[in-house]
């Protein structure tokens, strides 16, 4: 292996880690720029607007043998695995839902071992594993209420991220990234519609704080933040990408104590830097490989 090809997997890793990083700074956006009670409307509003702006603005169909795949990664990627995330988030504390979700790593290995024969390695094993311990510390506090939906939503939510990061490796249609998060983002956002219109509340009159929040999560959130992660699982094995999902909890905590003045014990710096170890550790165990597009797929 080169020292180039070291250099360009590497990068692939950073420019992926963007993407949970972007997301870890939806809950505060939420929470001080949106008007509450409107979970599925924010979802709505994050993913169908930059559907709409990517697919107008690539141009580009799949083949007509590639929607029923493309319509299957729509719904892991976007529209079962948001609402289900809502699901978990209003009936769990924050942090249970973030050491459940935890799991995708673990999940995207199994995948691959029963799907693809291929044996997990034991230091991406142990790492994953890890990281779901230094989530716990970093995020989960004593009284944390054990709801069984909320769980059942959560494992069900990391399961259809799991999915679809694996699946969005093996069916990748022959168009660009662009192309391919922007057709995901608008069909996920059309399954969310109905939900949105029979579960929230109308969309109140907005101030322009407000509309700049939603233009936020819908350009930067999902726009810029999935057209990197699918340019990572073109590029990176699944489980390397599966695993950068969890600096998404870990930019959230961040920018609370930053910006909201949250408080941060030692057990959450200690648990913090496990995770950040952990991420990396399954990054190390999985490459570097400096794949291209081309010799990525499966």
């Amino acid at each position: 292996m080169t020292t180039k090809q070291v250099r360009v997997s590497w990068a692939d890793a950073f420019l992926t880690a963007l993407a949970p990083a972007i997301w870890g700074s939806t809950y505060i956006v939420t929470t001080e720029l949106l008007p509450p009670g409107l979970p599925f409307t924010a979802a709505l509003l994050r993913c169908l607007p930059a559907g709409i702006l990517l697919t107008l603005f690539i141009r580009r169909l799949p083949e007509r043998r590639e929607w029923g795949r493309l319509a299957v990664l729509s719904a892991l990627n976007i529209g079962f695995f948001q609402a289900l995330l809502f699901v978990a988030a209003y009936r769990l504390p924050g942090g249970l839902a973030a050491v459940v979700c935890a799991i995708q790593p673990l999940l995207v290995m199994g995948l691959a071992w029963a799907l693809d024969r291929r044996q997990p390695a034991r230091l991406a094993v142990g790492a994953s594993v890890l990281g779901i311990i230094g989530m716990a510390a970093l995020l989960l506090s004593p009284g944390a209420a054990w709801d069984s939906i909320g769980i059942a939503a959560a494992l069900a939510g990391a399961a259809c991220m799991a999915a679809g990061t694996y699946l969005a490796r093996r069916w990748r249609p022959d168009v660009p990234v662009l192309a391919f998060t922007g057709w995901q983002l608008l069909a996920g956002g059309l399954m969310l519609a109905p939900v949105a219109w029979a579960v929230d509340p109308p969309l109140p009159t907005l101030s322009t704080t407000q509309v700049l929040g939603y233009a936020y999560l819908s350009i930067v959130g999902a726009l810029l933040a999935y057209a990197l992660w699918f340019r990572g699982i073109a590029r990176l094995s699944p489980v390397a990408v599966s695993s950068l999902g969890l600096l998404s909890p870990l930019t959230a905590v961040v920018l609370g104590w930053a910006l909201l003045g949250q408080t941060m014990t030692g057990l959450s710096l200690v648990g913090l830097v496990t995770v950040f170890g952990s991420i990396l550790a399954v990054q190390w165990a999985m490459g570097p490989r400096g794949q291209t597009p081309a010799t990525a797929r499966t």
